[in-house]
């Protein structure tokens, strides 16, 4: 009886088999993925795929913001809310 090991990568994807490449490039956009969530949390840019991990995670059975609802708030929290003019 053996046993099959499966990788799996950032994301929750399994890595593909030796020998057709597909694992390292699956590899590889996982780590993009990780560098970009990074410099968006470095340079406080709202990220939405971590807005729905989080709210699955955190408050399951509560309805989702859309997209557009999510960077509406990130704007106004960022910014203190709507303002007319710039001054």
């Amino acid at each position: 009886m053996t046993a099959e090991v499966t990788t799996v990568l950032a994301g929750g994807e399994p890595a593909g088999k030796g020998g057709d490449g597909l694992g390292a490039i699956a590899a590889l956009f996982g780590r993009a993925r990780d560098v970009q969530q990074a410099c968006r949390q470095i340079f406080g840019i709202p990220d939405y795929d971590r807005y729905l991990e989080h709210a699955a995670v955190t408050h399951p059975g509560q309805p989702l913001m859309s997209k557009r609802a999510f960077f509406e708030q990130a704007i106004d929290r960022r910014y203190g809310g709507s303002r007319a003019g710039c001054c």
